[in-house]
């Protein structure tokens, strides 16, 4: 499908409009490292769980709150946990009454930390059921729905981490992200193939939420899929049209990883590099020692590290999995 995607200048524009708002989180290259080793090239790693939040989500949670008309209405989102936080944080930067509504599966840290920010939390028990709940409050209360991962805003604030990760490495051969509904890895690709057309962008995928993966098979974006993974960060029920046509016309190619590799590249993190993150933070690393290994042999490869919005006891859990 034709779709409009984020021109170089819009990506360019959002990063500036953000800037005195968002963290310019730093780049990093690994010396000597076992993820070195791993591949026999060089590694730099994007810490975008340094971001506010803890996670890339404030970028096109906040963007979309700048460009969206509100007229005194308040908002409402959906989400497993990131997104909620995220749009807290912005709703509570600029004003805004957010009124929010989460999985039950939502991990305790993050539902204290969109309470923090002041939102009202509505829980359901799954991801169709959230949605069904956001539309209500929509129709009933008159609130503006801040999408978790589509549209524009997103892909026009998310590009902004590939601008700010070529700044900071030009020499990269390839970037590798995590995907979930395609609003970071559709961006992010958009921006990188922008600047430097021959970096390869992949992006991975939970085998038990292979939404974006189902739809590229299908060639449309799909509804409904089954989801059942560690990383529930990257658990949406769906893709929508724009994001399936972003990431269909700029990632080079998707693979899928285990939730046993997941937790694997959990462990290989703080080992390397001393960082605690959730387990979409560390789905992208999982892909690289994974299906992406033979690939990226010799090359100077990018990861993005997306978030590390979990509680201690979570955390110890999985890296205690991780580790035997």
């Amino acid at each position: 499908m034709t779709i409009s995607a984020p021109t170089l200048a819009q990506m360019q524009a959002a990063h500036e409009r953000l800037a005195a708002y968002v963290v310019r989180t730093p780049a990093v290259e690994l010396k000597g490292s076992t993820l070195n080793d791993a591949i026999q090239g060089r590694v730099t790693l994007k810490l975008e769980l340094l971001q506010r939040t803890g996670t890339f989500k404030f970028r096109g949670a906040l963007n979309n709150l700048l460009n969206t008309p509100l007229d005194g209405r308040g908002i409402t989102a959906v989400s497993a946990g990131n997104h909620a936080v995220a749009v807290a944080c912005a709703a509570r930067a600029l004003g805004v009454d957010a009124r929010i509504v989460m999985q039950s599966s939502a991990n305790p840290a993050r539902r204290a930390a969109a309470r923090a920010y002041g939102a009202d939390l509505l829980f359901r028990d799954t991801g169709q059921l959230a949605f069904a709940a956001a539309h209500e409050l929509v129709e009933k209360e008159g609130r503006v729905l801040i999408h978790p991962f589509d549209g524009p805003w997103v892909a026009q604030a998310t590009g902004g981490i590939g601008l700010e990760l070529l700044a900071d490495a030009p020499d990269l051969d390839a970037v590798v992200v995590s995907v979930g509904g395609g609003g970071l890895a559709g961006g992010l690709a958009a921006a990188i193939k922008a600047i430097k057309p021959a970096c390869r962008v992949y992006g991975v995928e939970p085998e038990g939420a292979r939404c974006m993966t189902a739809s590229f098979a299908a060639g449309h974006a799909v509804n409904n899929v089954p989801v059942n993974t560690i990383a529930d960060s990257l658990g949406p029920p769906m893709t929508t049209d724009y994001t399936y046509a972003l990431c269909r016309a700029h990632l080079d190619d998707l693979v899928v990883v285990s939730d046993d590799a997941i937790v694997r590249a959990v462990a290989a993190l703080f080992e390397a590099a001393h960082l605690a993150v959730e387990p979409a933070g560390a789905t992208a690393l999982a892909g690289v020692l994974g299906p992406l290994r033979d690939r990226l042999q010799g090359c100077h490869v990018g990861i993005i590290v997306c978030g590390t919005c979990i509680d201690a006891e979570s955390y110890c859990q999985l890296l205690k999995r991780g580790s035997d």
